[in-house]
């Protein structure tokens, strides 16, 4: 997603504890005030379990 920027996910998960599953993500980007289009995005994922935020990056960016 081009307008989506490694920055803004960082920012909308920020205090995100791991492992957790994408519905958690979708829950701590909103409660960070997180914009439509990076909680959209984390709710459109694919996978359900992350171990890091280093597979949240992947599973975003190399969609």
């Amino acid at each position: 997603m081009a307008e989506l920027s490694p920055t803004d996910l960082q920012k909308a998960l920020k205090g995100m504890d791991y492992p957790t599953d994408k519905q958690h993500l979708v829950e701590r980007a909103r409660s960070n005030h997180a914009d439509e289009k990076v909680v959209s995005t984390l709710d459109g994922l694919k996978e359900n379990r992350f171990d890091g935020p280093n597979e949240v990056q992947k599973a975003v960016f190399n969609q």
